[in-house]
């Protein structure tokens, strides 16, 4: 091979490597977000009332944040179980928020009707969190700390996952007294 030959071997091949440098991050911005990634912004018209619902509006509590549809099994089977593990934490610690991803709200609102959750869920009828999620699954919720992280990601539901995310909403909720603790006492809170 000459040395132009090699040249040209080096620079097509930095011109590959840079190709697929670039195709891994545009696959990794597009994966689904995982414990440590800040959540997304967003805000959205509700499925009953008018007041838009924005996750910032619960900045300084945990929030769970709960993708659903009123076709998906496993969704329908989640909503009453939220709804009481909801009801164990204290409201001015913690919040549910759920995303209806269902292509007609009609179908979310009948849902509710029948089966009335004590939380607000947002049409998205669009698609548009699911997206900024990444989300890969039916039903995913995320785990978000009071400083907007996502802490921990939940995929699927069965019955016996509540004690799970019993532990973690409560190790959550933990760490925030603990910080407002330390900010009490004049400590750096995390």
């Amino acid at each position: 091979m000459t040395r132009s030959g090699s040249v040209r071997l080096s620079h097509g091949a930095a011109l590959v490597c840079a190709l697929v440098a670039s195709l891994g991050l545009a696959f990794r911005s597009a994966a689904g977000l995982e414990a440590g990634d800040e959540a997304p912004q967003f805000s959205g018209r509700p499925l009953e009332g008018s007041e838009p619902i924005s996750l910032s509006a619960h900045r300084g509590k945990v929030v769970y944040v709960d993708f659903w549809a009123s076709w998906c099994p496993p969704c329908r089977r989640s909503l009453p179980l939220i709804d009481s593990l909801r009801t164990e934490f204290p409201s001015g610690s913690f919040q549910v928020l759920a995303v209806n991803v269902d292509r007609d709200p009609r179908d979310g609102r009948r849902f509710l009707e029948q089966h009335p959750v004590g939380y607000p869920s947002i049409a998205d009828p669009e698609g548009r969190l699911p997206e900024a999620f990444g989300l890969e699954t039916m039903p995913t919720s995320y785990l978000i700390d009071s400083r907007g992280i996502v802490r921990y990601v939940h995929r699927g539901f069965r019955k016996g996952d509540v004690k799970t995310l019993r532990r973690e909403i409560g190790a959550l909720l933990g760490a925030t007294r603990g910080d407002t603790r330390r900010d009490a006492q004049g400590g750096d809170a995390r």
